[in-house]
Order: C-alpha cells, then sequence, then structure tokens
C-alpha cells in the first residue's frame, strides 16, 4: 500500500466532535504541531456555524503553542491529561471549562491499555520516518507514542523534515506486558537497550501522513541567577558531602533531574564539582545542560523521554549523531518513569517544588491550594522510589512577597514519607531519620528566607504539642494574607 499523503486540513477532517485523540511527543519534543492548529481552526470554524466539536486530550507531557495552546483558544477540549504548561489552557482548566486530571505520567500508558480511561480513537505523531511496512520512527520525544498507536483506530503521521531520517537509533521502544503477564522490565543499566528503534503498528491504521518541516517549540531557559546557581551548587555540596561519607558508592549513581531553570542550574553545579565523579543519567526530559556535559565527558549516558533543548543544540546533536546516538536514548515515558527501574538503579532524584512546609510536604502543582499550574508530572514517578529524593526551590518568590516554605502546604502532591532532602539557596535540610518536630527545626534554621523564619518559629509556638503540632486555625494564614494583601510577610501569629 502507498502512504495516504494530504494537507492537515485535509487530516483534520478525519477528526471528529468526540473523538478521544492521543498526542505524541513529551514536552514540545516532538509533540505534533500542524495537524492540532488545523484541528483548532476547524473547531472555530464549525463553532462559527453552530455546530459542536470538542475533542479529548491525551499527551506525553505538555505540548507547544500550536498544539496545546491553539486547542485551548478554540475551545476544542473537552478533557486533558496528564500534563501541560500552556497558558490559555491553564485559564481553561481552572476556569472549569475543560476537565484536567493531573496524573503520574508513568501511569498513563498502562492506564489506557487496562481500560481505566477513555480508550484514543485517533493517535497524532510525529515521525521523522513513517513507511508502507508500519515503522513510525519518533523524532525528539517519544511519551505514550507506542499505546496511543496500538489502541488508536486511526494513526495520523507528520513527517517532520526538520527532524532528519539520521534519528533513527535514538529510540528504544518497549511496551511491558499487563497483568498477570508482566515481568521485569530488564534495564539494569542506564544504558540497556530492550526494544526496537520504531514503532510499529498496522499499516491499514495509518489514514494521513502530512509533510511538516517545524522545528520543536522548546523556549530557552532564563539565564541562571544567584539564587539559582546557589541552589545548584548546595545541591552539589551535598551529594559531595555524601559520597564522603560513604552513602553514595565512589562511581556515584544516577541523576533524575526535573526540568527547568533551576534544574538546568543543578546539572550545571553538579558538572562543575570535579569532586563529583562523570555520572549518568536516568531521566524523564534531557534539557540543554546535559549536551554540554557529555562533550565535556562530565556526563557520560543520558537516558529520557525526551530532547527538550533549543533548536541550536538539537541540531549540533543531529549534526554529531554518530557520537550521541552511542551516549543517548529515548524511550517511552513508562520506561523512562518507571518505578521499578528507579529504585533499582538507585535514582538521586532532584525535582523542584512550587511550596513546601517546615514538616517537609511538597506541593508541585496548585497555586494557593486552588489554581492548577502545570501537573505533578514524573516528580512522584522517581521521588517514591529513589535512592535518595531532593527537592529545590527558591526559598521566596514576587520579590519576597511569598515564602515558598510555609506551615502547612495548601496542596499535597508529596507527602513527608517520600522527602529526604529539601534545598534551597538558604541551605540544607536533611530530613532522614528526624521526627516531625526536628524537620520542623531543620527546615526552619537552614532553609527558610531570613526574613520568615521568626514567624514560622512564632507558628510552632502558637500549636499545641503533638507528635505533628499543627494550629489548624493558623495553618493557611500566610496563604490568606497574601490573597488579602498580596505580601505573606503581614502575617502575624
Amino acid at each position: 500500500m502507498s502512504l495516504p499523503f494530504m494537507s492537515a486540513a485535509e487530516a483534520a477532517q478525519l477528526v471528529h466532535n468526540g473523538d478521544v485523540v492521543g498526542m505524541g511527543g513529551f514536552t514540545p519534543a516532538g509533540a505534533p504541531k500542524e495537524v492540532p492548529t488545523a484541528i483548532a481552526h476547524m473547531a472555530q470554524a464549525m463553532h462559527e456555524r453552530g455546530e459542536e466539536f470538542k475533542i479529548g486530550i491525551y499527551t506525553g507531557a505538555s505540548t507547544g503553542d500550536s498544539c496545546d495552546g491553539e486547542l485551548a483558544r478554540a475551545q476544542a477540549i473537552s478533557f486533558r491529561s496528564p500534563y501541560q504548561s500552556s497558558k490559555d489552557m491553564r485559564t481553561e482548566l481552572n476556569a472549569q471549562h475543560i476537565h484536567y486530571f493531573d496524573m503520574h505520567l508513568s501511569e498513563l500508558a498502562q492506564n489506557l491499555r487496562y481500560g481505566f480511561l477513555p480508550r484514543p480513537t485517533v493517535a497524532i505523531v510525529e515521525a521523522c520516518i513513517v513507511n508502507e511496512r508500519g515503522e513510525i520512527v519518533p523524532t525528539a520525544g517519544v511519551g505514550i507514542i507506542p499505546t496511543i498507536c496500538r489502541l488508536a483506530d486511526r494513526i495520523i503521521v507528520e513527517l517532520n523534515e526538520a527532524m532528519p531520517p539520521v534519528m533513527r537509533g535514538i529510540h528504544d521502544i518497549y511496551e511491558p506486558a499487563d497483568p498477570p503477564m508482566r515481568r521485569e522490565i530488564p534495564v539494569y543499566h542506564v544504558g540497556d537497550r530492550i526494544g526496537t528503534d520504531c514503532v510499529r503498528v498496522d499499516p491499514k491504521k495509518i489514514v494521513a501522513v502530512v509533510r511538516t518541516n517545524r522545528p520543536n517549540e522548546v523556549g530557552k531557559f532564563t539565564p541562571s541567577d544567584e539564587t539559582t546557581e546557589k541552589i545548584g551548587a548546595n545541591v552539589a555540596q551535598f551529594l559531595e558531602n555524601e559520597m564522603h561519607a560513604g552513602r553514595i558508592p565512589k562511581q556515584f549513581l544516577p541523576i533524575q533531574s526535573g526540568v527547568g531553570n533551576i534544574a538546568n542550574a543543578v546539572l550545571g553545579a553538579l558538572g562543575e564539582n570535579k569532586h563529583i565523579p562523570p555520572f549518568t543519567m536516568y531521566t524523564e526530559v534531557i534539557q540543554d545542560s546535559v549536551v554540554g556535559l557529555m562533550k565535556e565527558g562530565r556526563v557520560t549516558f543520558a537516558s529520557g523521554c525526551s530532547l527538550t533543548i533549543g533548536a541550536e543544540l538539537l541540531q549540533d546533536i543531529i549534526d554529531h549523531m554518530d557520537f550521541f546516538r552511542s551516549r543517548i536514548v529515548l524511550r517511552p515515558q513508562e520506561i523512562s518513569n518507571n518505578p521499578e527501574v528507579a529504585r533499582r538503579l538507585g535514582l538521586i532524584t532532584i525535582n523542584t517544588a512550587l511550596e513546601a512546609d517546615i514538616f517537609g510536604n511538597i506541593n508541585s502543582t496548585h497555586v494557593c491550594g486552588t489554581k492548577m499550574m502545570n501537573g505533578i508530572g514524573g516528580s512522584g514517578d522517581f521521588t517514591r522510589n529513589a535512592y535518595i529524593s531532593i527537592f529545590t526551590t527558591p526559598s521566596t518568590a514576587k520579590g519576597g512577597a511569598i515564602s515558598s516554605i510555609v506551615p502547612m502546604v495548601s496542596h499535597l502532591d508529596h507527602s513527608e514519607h517520600s522527602v529526604k532532602v529539601l534545598i534551597t539557596e538558604q541551605g540544607i535540610a536533611d530530613l532522614r531519620g528526624k521526627s516531625p518536630i526536628q524537620r520542623a527545626h531543620t527546615i526552619i534554621d537552614n532553609c527558610v528566607a531570613p526574613e520568615y523564619k521568626e514567624m514560622m518559629r512564632a507558628y510552632l509556638a502558637s500549636a499545641k504539642t503533638a507528635h505533628t503540632p499543627h494550629n489548624l486555625s493558623l495553618a493557611l494564614a500566610m496563604h490568606e494574607e497574601f490573597l488579602r494583601s498580596g505580601d505573606m510577610r503581614n502575617t502575624k501569629f
């Protein structure tokens, strides 16, 4: 059979009101662009004619503006999962115009296969190769591609000429069996390859192939500042001390790092610290700093789900694929984020908190407990199963008007039982083996900004003696004060 080439507008016509669509990629890396935009334009035209059009959407993680942004602005989405970072999408879901269910990223593909969620009827994926045999080679991100392609009735492929065929060989596509037939996932070293270099599908399911030439919509990271550099230095110092104390093997352990400016600064600090040996990474997102560290020999191998890097660095990888293909592997997210593999490999996990409390609980998702930011992502997949789990956050936000450390988190994503270490630019709080009151004093003494230390101590003093001392009438007083006056420093305990 020949491949059904057509325009994005023609392919969009194959997506119908009420369809459930699975998108390929992971972050804007490898996410489809032309077809989602065409679907959004089609939806707008239908709405203007008084016709209904809404679809459910699953993705690997966030996407680019041409996917999440366009579809949100077109009011073309009925539900969305599991992670997003679009301003327009966030506005819609916080207004309850879109039903959004947050979820650990490692669980989505299996929950679809188990039938726990509505089955995807359409898969839209980006590829650098697609052929008549039904071989689809992803580009810079994998996400949930294998599962959505297997479950969907119709597959639409964006063949992106900006992502050349030389990318074949960097992927390791593997789906575990479902219970009761599941066995161990045979990844015993970071660089183990256990699957195939492409997704194989029934070619009859490929109903459209759309030629594109679009770079990934990966934004540039903000340059490190004094705060993020200090956080990075504190993380590196903590890990160096752990290694000297014999609690980390001298050959070191694989690193998992979240995405963003703090994560980039942390990885940069680890690379600069020559007391830390060259290390590997088993993570979900391979970002800018990793590429430079790999060329310097400081990162020897990186396993991830996506290359979420700027256009120039991605082109550098493409131009030197012989070098990088033996040092990078991209996996589906249920493998890159798999708890079994994380615990087996002994990952040191480093993720960013939106908010922490003085007892070590973490809020990763909700502003003031109500407004969704992005989602939990993969942080829970890794944190609960880490060798050492670290959370980082600047001690304050909005020029000091917000303390990132509060008496009680306004929303709980990671409990004190999973959080081993909290690090801010102020210092390091090692919470291992400490009771709640010991954790509280450790966090206040080492991580809280100076202008908030006495406030936190006053809160503790206001609480009755108990195993976990809280004053429930004042536990969220700092949040209430911020909503009232715009400055937590005005709180009185």
